[in-house]
């Protein structure tokens, strides 16, 4: 019976034009032994393995893709290769790979079918923020995105800052590029004065701000976060 090969776990850049920054060697190097990758669009894998340095022709790829379109029953096919022995990758979108990405369903097929699953190192916005914040970051949760609705989001917003002080732990977050000053004013509304809250806006970009102030603080200058990539951290 033949062996089966390696899912890789490869993440992929957090801001534009920072491969050579964030990403290390052997990352490089294992994407470019491989000819097969699960993504989460096409364009922009293409686009992140040609600035990573794949040495390959682009349009030789093998790509699959997995996202809000894919159909369930088109999910085992993606494992045909790796179950035939040759290696392939899951390449999210922008950082690490099944963390606030789709990519967890192929990694939990892989596990049931047997093949070994290799993360490799790369940036994660979720951690880097964390990191910079001076929050808790011995207890900690990532929520993703809240409710769109504002009701239930203020709502939200309420109970993650009564759980950050029952429980003693960071609570984190994130919201879609244009609904950024929304949530930051839900925040700025609904949380007590003295609640901390972490911006960590264009990470490991060449716009990188990441500040940690209490609620009353941040209401005497809000930033601007339009269009932005932001995680919010938030700590009583």
């Amino acid at each position: 019976m033949k062996n089966s090969g390696t899912l890789f776990l490869i993440p992929s850049v957090i801001s534009e034009n920072t491969s050579e920054k964030v990403l290390p060697f052997y990352l490089i190097s294992v994407i470019n032994d491989l000819d097969e990758f699960i993504v989460e669009d096409e364009r922009t894998a293409r686009r992140f393995l040609k600035a990573a340095g794949y040495m390959k022709p682009l349009d030789s790829l093998v790509l699959h893709q997995l996202n809000k379109h894919t159909e369930i029953a088109e999910l085992p096919s993606f494992l045909n290769s790796l179950l035939n022995g040759k290696n392939v990758g899951l390449l999210s979108e922008a950082g690490c790979p099944c963390v606030a990405d789709p990519g967890s369903i192929i990694v939990k097929l892989a596990h049931e079918h047997q093949i070994t699953v290799k993360p490799l190192v790369g940036p994660s916005s979720i951690l880097l923020a964390l990191m910079a914040s001076g929050l808790n970051g011995q207890s900690f949760v990532f929520h993703g995105y809240l409710p769109i609705d504002k009701s239930a989001r203020t709502k939200k917003i309420k109970e993650l800052e009564s759980k950050a002080s029952r429980e003693n732990q960071t609570q984190i977050f994130m919201e879609a590029p244009f609904r950024n000053m929304q949530l930051l004013n839900d925040i700025l509304h609904s949380c007590n004065s003295g609640t901390s809250l972490c911006i960590a806006c264009d990470i490991t970009g060449s716009n990188e701000f990441i500040q940690t102030k209490s609620i009353s603080e941040w209401k005497n200058k809000i930033p601007e976060l339009h269009k932005k990539t932001v995680i919010f951290l938030l700590y009583k």
